[in-house]
């Protein structure tokens, strides 16, 4: 009994936003592309920013930034994380406020 959670994929190198459906952590570690997944919390104490922590090792195409959090590059994905740190939730944010607080590099 999987729930999916709604979450968004940012890609640096087609500076898009787009939605996406998880359901687990090894969901977003294949949409980011590598298992070295490292997360931050953007600011609201629900939704998190998932991305590969060796990213600039790998010499990934472009990069973004989400407020002042590091930048990141390659591709990153932003979704709910309920209290236990390991069970998906709806991302809260909405897409147009996502996209204002990125920034494209």
């Amino acid at each position: 009994g999987y729930s999916m959670a709604r979450a968004f994929l940012i890609s640096s190198a087609d500076k898009a936003i787009e939605s996406v459906e998880l359901i687990d952590l090894k969901e977003v570690a294949a949409l980011v592309g590598f298992e070295t997944i490292e997360s931050d919390d953007i600011g609201n104490g629900v939704d998190r920013l998932f991305f590969d922590e060796e990213c600039f090792i790998r010499g990934a195409s472009g990069r973004f930034q989400i407020d002042k959090l590091i930048p990141v590059a390659g591709k990153g994905v932003v979704v709910g994380v309920s209290a236990d740190g390991v069970t998906l939730t709806d991302v809260s944010v909405n897409r147009d406020e996502l996209l204002d607080r990125t920034r494209f590099e």
